[in-house]
């Protein structure tokens, strides 16, 4: 099975946003990503709206071709645009407004309660959801118990730790990723991942069969600033094509 790669070009929104005005257009972005071989496109819509706009989620679904997966905080009024947008998916994520990204995975074992019941709407009106979790067992049981048919694990421990040098944490990072991806597919669950991926971890996290779809923005929009959006897209589809083929060959 080839690995998808969905395209997240909040970032294009940020620089945008940095001085006002229209340009550089994320939706533009979404098609040069799309043309060059991304097979969905993400967006995260903050409640503070720091680069995703509520009109950018609108055009990305009249414009493009390709699933949108709408990254969004479990709350009444993302639930509501999410039902009346009706993006392909809905991948729910923690979200606090003073931190820069997203900072670690949801507590679906702690947000039970809260979570259940937006859920379902979201699966009612026909939304893939998502939950973007760690990779723990406890919080992958936990999705699984909710509803949720997909999974996104949280990469970035993993990242950080390559980044820096730390091999022994960055091991221990690798061996809960690899584990929780078996553990979800065993529950029945779709397995996706992301945050901090860049070339290079992208190729490696592509071996682990479990994983269906890799979920990368920041690293992106960054190397674009150097060499083009579509080339980016290109080398990140190539990466990942590599690592795949070595899926499930230790």
């Amino acid at each position: 099975m080839q690995l998808r790669l969905g395209v997240n070009i909040d970032h294009v929104a940020t620089i945008r946003n940095a001085r006002g005005g229209r340009l550089p257009d994320p939706v533009r972005a979404a098609r040069l990503a799309i043309e060059a071989g991304a097979d969905g496109i993400t967006a995260h819509l903050r409640e503070d709206r720091r680069h995703i706009s509520d009109d950018d989620i609108a055009r990305l679904k009249a414009d493009i071709k390709k699933p949108l997966n709408l990254e969004m905080a479990a709350t009444d009024e993302m639930i509501a645009i999410a039902v009346r947008t009706k993006p392909h998916a809905a991948c729910l994520v923690p979200e606090r407004r003073a931190e820069r990204t997203t900072e670690g995975g949801l507590d679906a074992v702690g947000g039970r309660l809260a979570l259940k019941p937006k859920i379902a709407e979201l699966r009612a009106a026909g939304i893939r959801v998502s939950l973007f979790i760690a990779a723990e067992p406890t919080q992958i049981k936990e999705a699984a118990a909710l509803g949720a048919p997909v999974i996104e694990i949280h990469t970035g421990a993993w990242c950080h730790a390559l980044a820096d040098g730390h091999k022994a944490a960055a091991d221990t990072e690798w061996r809960r990723i690899r584990e929780g991806a078996t553990l979800a597919a065993s529950l029945g669950l779709e397995v996706h991942a992301g945050h901090g991926l860049d070339y290079a971890s992208a190729e490696a996290i592509a071996a682990v069969p479990e994983i269906a779809e890799l979920n990368i923005g920041h690293f992106l929009v960054g190397e674009a600033v150097f060499v083009g959006l579509a080339e980016t897209v290109r080398a990140m589809r190539a990466a990942m094509d590599r690592g795949r083929s070595r899926a499930g060959k230790g």
